[in-house]
């Protein structure tokens, strides 16, 4: 599928710095709890099971995850990548102690080279912002990823997805976050999920809690060649 700049752009461009403000009221707080059913503690839960102390977050937000996932991790190597600069700004701003390295790139085109590689990728509410389906251009992603990933490094985040049965308020919500472009969810299924994650990776694990698909898998050791 051939993906625009304009649709690349239209998945980030809504996060000024006034929604972000709101942000974790808003998406953490209503819209996980009542429009995808996916109480927000068990996307910390996540965080806190897969995050290294040489990690790098991809659609970092308000940096919400972060502050609390890293809070018993001494000294780690964080970095952040986005490709609103108001994201990276707000973000940086929170978790300043941290010295994070900061990235303004899109994740749809391959990684700089000169990038130090990871242990852990968080990519939470990532995949249903950009443009395309998994099942399509969004898995290129993990080619992108894999080449900044350490051999055993965990790679973990969550996504919607247009699976299971939907109430009147997630229908109204999701048809007019598809229709402005913010998601690119409605050809996003958990069996391009699971398959784009099983190419990819080993020890793939996916827990579909209301319409949100919370998963971790790991980078496989390199072969050695004799």
């Amino acid at each position: 599928m051939t993906v625009t700049q304009a649709q690349v752009a239209a998945g980030q461009a809504i996060y000024s710095k006034n929604v972000l403000r709101i942000y974790n009221s808003f998406v953490l707080g209503f819209s996980n709890q009542f429009l995808w059913r996916c109480p927000t503690h068990h996307l910390l839960a996540n965080y806190q099971r897969n995050i290294s102390a040489n990690h790098l977050d991809i659609g970092v937000g308000t940096g919400y995850f972060l502050e609390r996932a890293l809070a018993k991790v001494s000294n780690p190597r964080l970095a952040i990548m986005d490709l609103n600069p108001t994201v990276l700004e707000y973000c940086s701003a929170k978790i300043r102690h941290y010295h994070p390295e900061v990235y303004n790139h899109n994740i749809l085109e391959p990684l700089p080279s000169n990038i130090k590689k990871f242990d852990s990728v968080g990519i939470n509410y990532l995949l249903h912002c950009l443009p395309g389906s998994l099942a399509s251009n969004k898995a290129s992603i993990f080619d992108h990823l894999k080449a900044v990933m350490n051999p055993g490094a965990t790679i973990f985040g969550s996504t919607l997805l247009n699976d299971l049965p939907k109430n009147w308020l997630t229908k109204t919500w999701m048809g007019a976050y598809n229709r402005k472009g913010i998601f690119s969810v409605l050809d996003d299924h958990l069996p391009d999920l699971e398959s784009a994650l099983h190419r990819h990776f080993t020890n793939v694990k996916i827990d579909l809690v209301g319409s949100v698909g919370i998963f971790s898998a790991i980078q496989p050791a390199q072969v050695t060649r004799v």
